[in-house]
């Protein structure tokens, strides 16, 4: 596994144990930081705010990685993502993150791309297209 592997690895960690283990080390200071649902956060000090404040009102169940690719100064990770909020109420869906890196390895930006589970073939049983009437539950 290599250096920006880990790091992607120690982010999903720290979700998963609702700890910082070193947010500070691997985001840069001036981040961007976009959620596939469009809340975008600019700066490590709001990435951190977040991460404790969000922590309060849920937990993350599940951060799996399906694979990486790596290009110069990007990562794209595959993964399954399932939440479960104080509420009562649970969010599961596949996922990409595109990140992009400093040159000492840092995470200088990342976005997050959401795909709903529950996929369907809309021709299934007609020619002409049968949508179902829901929404991705993060959108």
């Amino acid at each position: 596994m290599n250096e920006r592997e880990k790091i992607i690895h120690l982010w999903f960690e720290m979700w998963l144990t609702k700890q910082d283990l070193g947010i500070d080390s691997i985001f840069a200071e001036d981040v961007i930081y976009t959620e596939s649902w469009s809340p975008q956060y600019n700066k490590r000090q709001i990435v951190k705010h977040w991460f404790q404040e969000w922590n309060t009102r849920g937990k993350v169940v599940t951060w799996e990685i399906k694979q990486f690719f790596h290009k110069e100064n990007q990562t794209i990770v595959e993964w399954y993502f399932k939440n479960e909020m104080n509420n009562g109420s649970v969010e599961e869906f596949d996922g990409i993150s595109l990140v992009e890196w400093t040159r000492d390895n840092k995470i200088k930006s990342l976005k997050e791309f959401g795909c709903n589970l529950h996929n369907y073939n809309p021709y299934e049983h007609s020619d002409q297209p049968e949508f179902r009437g829901e929404r991705a539950s993060w959108f």
